[in-house]
């Protein structure tokens, strides 16, 4: 799909259409089982600049960071190129970069977006990513999440009731 790019890819795109892509906003997650709360988000985050990059958890990243047990199933119930593919067809979202490490990082580091986004349920002083941002002269904007949900709850919830 058009919309989504392996990071070095990303970066030379940028640099070659500049005006094309920037101001760029950039968010990241999991974005497993994709609800309203997400596009809601998404649609917000675009708002603060031209276009939105959406960094997306691999499923090993996922791994190690989404709890497992008890009667929690193992994460990401659906596959990242599925994941990359459905945020790939969002109205908002302009391109769609998968990354291996459990943070944002590195991806920041290469792409330099003038707006990092988070959802409200975040403080910069909890994101690993927020110094980076800051290194470079990029803003930090939080999103009050509208529809307050969560892909753990959702998973709960089925778990409880689907089997009645």
């Amino acid at each position: 799909m058009a919309k989504i790019y392996l990071l070095e890819q990303l970066v030379q795109e940028i640099k070659t259409n500049p005006e094309k892509w920037r101001p760029l906003v950039f968010t990241n997650g999991c974005f497993d089982l994709l609800h309203a709360g997400h596009v809601r988000y998404l649609t917000a985050a675009k708002l603060y600049g031209k276009t939105l990059v959406v960094g997306l958890n691999s499923d090993r990243s996922i791994q190690q960071i989404k709890p497992t047990g008890g009667n929690l199933p193992a994460r990401p119930i659906i596959p990242q190129e599925q994941r990359a593919e459905v945020l790939a067809g969002l109205e908002a979202v302009n391109g769609v970069v998968i990354f291996e490490e459990t943070t944002a990082i590195a991806i920041i580091e290469k792409l330099k977006p003038e707006i990092y986004v988070k959802g409200g349920d975040y403080t910069p002083e909890s994101l690993p990513e927020a110094a980076t941002v800051r290194s470079y002269g990029g803003k930090i904007e939080l999103i009050n999440v509208e529809i307050p949900s969560s892909t753990t709850k959702i998973i709960n919830y089925i778990l409880k009731f689907g089997s009645k």
